[in-house]
């Protein structure tokens, strides 16, 4: 494979003010995984532009090393994010290995069996039928239910995330001006969330999707090493400005989904089939 880079500028724009940004990339064709690095750091980025929104309005970010607080909590990811998780267990010693992998499987497996994912893809066919059986205070309640169970995020030490630098997009835009503790069992009337202008985590969604996932609106991240231990890696090669320009292309559209739909975790675009392992 080609080892040759390319540089380039781009800028962002977050809350009407810009973020320069200079991005290098390989020229060669390359797996999404390959490309998460940059675009974690990219997405770091919007959301340091985002507190700096609500710290220049006399607020202050609560969390801080070792709350965890939110890491009881499902965690939805992407495909390309998925296949990356499998690859960071896969290199991990094989001591550590087997302690992860048995919290994935024993995490999974009893989220099953009280088939809180029933549930959930239930409440998320009914937000996108439209039925007026769904709620937010229903989906609030299956949000809380998952917590409630008392099983942390594999990655979870100490209450620290011991994936930090490869932590999901999802998790980098958590963050809350309202206390800290109030995060064990979050409820609109008692979390404040950083308000994120431009979500990385839905570019993510959208970026390399193949047929693994098609009918699935995102998937939790205990379910990731049993989706990549099911389904050969589908995912494209495409050179670097490729990617990069299809990353870019897909943040600039949560801009357009935010304002057109104050609550985009509702949103799915096909039901969710028992075809996938479900």
């Amino acid at each position: 494979m080609s080892d040759e880079w390319i540089t380039g500028n781009f800028t962002l724009r977050v809350h009407g003010e810009p973020i320069e940004m200079q991005v290098t990339v390989p020229t060669a064709k390359v797996k999404p995984q390959r490309m998460l690095p940059l675009f974690q750091q990219m997405a770091s980025s919007v959301v340091d532009a985002c507190v700096a929104v609500v710290e220049g309005e006399g607020e202050k970010v609560s969390c801080k090393a070792g709350c965890g607080a939110c890491c009881t909590q499902a965690v939805p990811i992407s495909e390309v994010e998925a296949y990356r998780i499998a690859e960071i267990v896969n290199e991990m010693p094989e001591e550590r290995q087997a302690v992860v992998r048995k919290r994935f499987a024993e995490s999974l497996a009893h989220f099953r069996k009280i088939k809180w994912f029933d549930e959930l893809i239930g409440l998320k066919d009914m937000a996108y039928e439209g039925s007026p059986d769904f709620s937010a205070e229903k989906y609030a309640d299956v949000v809380t239910r998952y917590m409630k169970q008392g099983y942390s995020c594999p990655f979870l030490e100490n209450g620290s995330c011991s994936i930090y630098e490869e932590r999901p997009a999802v998790c980098r835009e958590y963050l809350v001006t309202s206390p800290a503790e109030n995060c064990s069992d979050p409820r609109p009337e008692t979390i404040k969330k950083v308000p994120i202008f431009l979500r990385p985590s839905k570019a993510l969604l959208k970026l390399g999707k193949t047929e693994t996932t098609e009918n699935w609106s995102s998937v939790i991240l205990i379910e990731a090493l049993d989706l990549v231990e099911k389904n050969p890696d589908r995912l494209e090669m495409k050179t670097g400005p490729e990617w990069t320009e299809e990353f870019f292309n897909a943040l600039a559209s949560t801009d357009r989904i935010l304002k057109d739909d104050p609550e985009p975790a509702r949103r799915r675009k096909k039901p969710r089939h028992s075809k996938k392992g479900r």
